[in-house]
């Protein structure tokens, strides 16, 4: 008789993706530890971390003093970080709804065929779109150097500079405005331009999110070009929006601490589910948004008929998934206020630590557009940069895997 395989259940698959947060990133800080710098291990590790989880807090002070090919190795690691996230989601697709599925392949069922087809698909679509913007980049006059940087840094939604300012980079209007479409590379699905150019028969489940994102973006930009431009070069906005929808967090070194609630809240809601980018999603946020809408109207108006379908699509909500996301807001909230705490408690202003925590859950670099661009990693205490390190993991796996986590140490079978 043959034996019969045991499958692996989710929970060894969660261990597995976050074994490999903690563990990849000691390989890849080799190089800093080694280096000319006489970083610590700790802060070499912090810069590993930083790197592999995209969210770009760096613990070198002076960029332009750091050896070019430690600045390429810097960039990789995000490029490396963010091939590795995306590997994750196909690994982890059980524990997502069938929507999600569906705007990825026909198959429901994820066997071995079909998760390898589906990664060598992505490090395809990641290979080829990061030689897109490589090549874009060189033709709007970036050194080269620096658009194969930036190239790794946009595809990943990281936050690595191959210089110590942006503005060293961008030099005019139009340099600003094809970067700051560019970074929406990973703000959009990675499977969306496939999809657009190669499906024959068009099907909705796989533009949906998509369809949806372009139209936030376009009513974000349109309220900022309306209200918020003030006396500034509207594409210094145009950055910022971009920058923060897709969990970048580039900025050119302009005050704009008023806006900076505004933008966190960007931060916050994400870009796309099948993307690099971090955040709370926003099709979870708009989801879970009209289905409680609908529900309150619904006993105001009882006799009425409420129908929980998503703009542009025939898709209706799935109450189990509605659930789900409403945890996932709520981890997002526990876990933003721990580390607000732990950050508060060793020797940060209350308002550094919110903005911080913000930012290292949802895997963005700290910049002049949340007031955070001359924060000092390097000079932390031990223990604030190891709480750092865990909540850009906790961050970069999915706030449902807590849950998940959580659920299976505390409620056994």
């Amino acid at each position: 008789m043959k034996q019969k395989k045991n499958k692996i259940s989710i929970f060894e698959k969660i261990l597995t993706v976050f074994f490999g947060y903690i563990s990849i990133p000691t390989i890849l800080s080799l190089p800093f530890y080694f280096s000319v710098y006489n970083l610590s291990f700790l802060n070499s590790y912090f810069e590993a971390v930083s790197g592999f989880t995209s969210t770009g807090f760096t613990i070198f002070e002076n960029i332009k003093y750091i050896d070019q090919s430690l600045i390429l190795w810097r960039s990789s690691i995000q490029w490396i970080g963010g091939l590795y996230f995306l590997f994750s989601i196909i690994y982890l697709i059980d524990i997502y709804d069938e929507s999600f599925k569906k705007s990825l392949t026909n198959y429901i069922s994820f066997n071995s065929s079909e998760i390898l087809k589906q990664s060598i698909k992505i490090f395809l679509l990641y290979s080829g779109l990061t030689f897109i913007i490589f090549v874009i980049l060189n033709a709007i006059s970036f050194r080269v150097f620096d658009s194969l940087n930036l190239a790794f840094t946009i595809i990943s939604s990281g936050g690595f500079l191959p210089t110590n300012e942006l503005s060293n980079i961008l030099r005019s209007n139009t340099q600003t405005i094809i970067f700051s479409i560019l970074l929406l590379f990973s703000y959009f699905s990675i499977f969306f331009s496939y999809n657009l150019l190669f499906i024959k028969k068009k099907n909705i489940n796989f533009f949906y999110e998509d369809l949806h994102l372009i139209f936030y973006y376009l009513v974000v930009v349109a309220v900022f070009f309306l209200f918020f431009s003030f006396n500034k070069e509207f594409s210094i906005n145009l950055l910022s929006i971009s920058s923060s929808m897709s969990n970048i967090g580039f900025s050119l070194q302009y005050d704009q601490t008023n806006l900076s609630f505004i933008y966190l809240i960007l931060v916050i809601i994400g870009g796309s589910f099948f993307s690099t980018s971090s955040g709370l999603r926003f099709i979870k946020i708009y989801s879970l948004f009209k289905y409680s809408l609908n529900q309150i109207l619904s006993f105001s108006k009882p006799k009425n008929i409420f129908i929980n379908k998503l703009l542009f699509t025939e898709i209706n909500f799935d109450f189990k998934e509605i659930n789900k996301y409403f945890l996932t807001i709520i981890i997002f909230i526990l876990s933003f206020f721990t580390l607000t705490i732990l950050l508060s408690l060793n020797s940060l202003d209350f308002e550094s630590s919110v903005k911080l925590s913000i930012l290292t859950i949802m895997n963005t670099v700290n910049s002049a557009t949340y007031g955070l661009s001359d924060f000092d990693f390097n000079n932390l205490n031990y223990f604030t940069k190891y709480c750092l390190i865990l909540f850009m993991i906790i961050g970069r796996i999915e706030l449902l895997t807590i849950l998940i986590i959580i659920k299976n140490f505390l409620f056994k079978d």
